[in-house]
């Protein structure tokens, strides 16, 4: 059942995508806050663990603190991530987590990109 699921939400995204096509619009439906490359980063590399630390999330993305936190905060504004911060010791730990309407929103936008990439290789 979770496959007829999927491959509906695929085939309506293909449509999507080719209506985008044909009026000449290519990303109409793409979610601009997960589009953006270190936000993107961020919501997939939290998709495949549980949670991430600041530290971590910043080596894995190749980014600075200020970028980092931007993003991850206009994340957290759209309730894509949680965000808890703690101490160990006298040390600040910040970690993040991915919500359950962020996991929907990267799967509708994986299924946008797949759609998207399939129309263009036909046309």
């Amino acid at each position: 059942m979770a496959r007829q699921g999927a491959a509906r939400k695929s085939e309506a995204a293909e449509r999507d995508v080719a209506r985008e096509r044909s009026a000449g619009v290519r990303t109409a439906g793409l979610d601009r806050l997960i589009h953006e490359r270190v936000r993107l980063g961020i919501v997939s590399a939290l998709a495949v663990n549980d949670s991430l630390s600041f530290n971590q999330l910043k080596a894995l993305l190749m980014t600075t603190d200020g970028n980092l936190s931007v993003h991850a905060r206009k994340l957290e504004e759209a309730s894509y991530v949680t965000c808890t911060k703690s101490f160990e010791g006298r040390i600040p730990k910040t970690e993040y987590r991915l919500t359950g309407a962020g996991r929907r929103a990267l799967e509708h936008y994986l299924d946008h990109m797949e759609a998207l990439i399939r129309v263009t290789r036909q046309g």
